[in-house]
């Protein structure tokens, strides 16, 4: 099982529009996806794919439902966990609660092959808990340089805590392929030049109205766009990550994942 954990400096640069839209087209690609809404502020991604969940994250924690009760089936032939206020109570876990969990998140790695977190913006305690723990980080930004400047930072921490970290950046609401490799460009000279790491290019998902209005309707715009615009860039993120040669690394991700939740060596800002 493949993890992914898909964050941002700061909101609002459309990070869980393309957690739901990322998932939809690796699961179109053949994968079967999960996507966990790790968003403490704005666990919102149900309200992206337009698909209720009965049950989300506060239940699993208040030992009222196991993961795999509160699984809901998505658009696409994804399947995801709704947040909600869990979140927060869930990176505090300890002891056999938190064993419990690692267990029941570990019965997932036979029906998955790419879990998607989609984390909280900027570095809190929640957000660097699956940043660390993930196979790969992808870092949205927009071309701002608000976003620009808060991807660094949010850069900067991740590889002080874990310095062989895999960040790619993707470029979101750009105008256009020369406009995404500019900002790109920009950042990870900055990057070489104070922190001597090299970012990966992940790609980028051009400025599309329709997105907009598939926003609105509710409605994931890679299941509306049919490959035009937008969804042909989503596309193209998929069937990158799909073309690389990976390996997992060599602590498990679950393993990673209870240092993860401890915290207590973690560096800060």
């Amino acid at each position: 099982m493949r993890t992914f954990a898909v964050t941002s400096g700061k909101g609002g640069v459309g990070k869980t529009n393309l957690s739901a839209n990322l998932g939809i087209a690796l699961a179109e690609a053949g994968q079967r996806v999960v996507l966990f809404d790790g968003d403490l502020g704005l666990a919102n991604l149900d309200v992206v794919l337009g698909t209720r969940a009965p049950q989300n994250l506060q239940a699993v924690v208040a030992g009222e439902k196991r993961l795999a009760d509160i699984l809901t089936p998505g658009p696409g032939g994804i399947r995801f966990i709704a947040g909600g206020s869990g979140v927060q109570e869930l990176v505090n876990l300890t002891g056999n609660h938190l064993e419990q969990f690692l267990a029941e998140l570990n019965e997932l790695q036979n029906s998955t092959d790419c879990l998607i977190f989609d984390t909280g913006a900027g570095v809190d305690h929640a957000v660097m808990t699956f940043v660390l723990a993930a196979d790969e980080v992808l870092l949205i930004t927009t071309p701002d340089p608000a976003s620009i400047t808060d991807a660094y930072a949010t850069i900067k921490l991740v590889f002080a805590n874990k310095p062989n970290a895999l960040i790619k950046v993707i470029l979101n609401m750009v105008a256009d392929e020369a406009h995404a490799h500019s900002v790109f460009a920009c950042l990870n000279s900055i990057c070489r030049q104070f922190l001597h790491k090299n970012l990966h290019n992940g790609g980028y998902v051009r400025n599309d109205p329709a997105v907009v209005q598939a926003i609105r309707k509710r409605e994931p715009f890679y299941l509306c766009l049919n490959g035009r615009g937008a969804a042909g860039d989503v596309a193209r993120i998929a069937a990158d990550i799909l073309g690389e040669e990976w390996e997992p690394e060599p602590i498990g991700f679950f393993d990673r994942l209870r240092l993860a939740f401890a915290g207590g060596h973690r560096k800060t800002a």
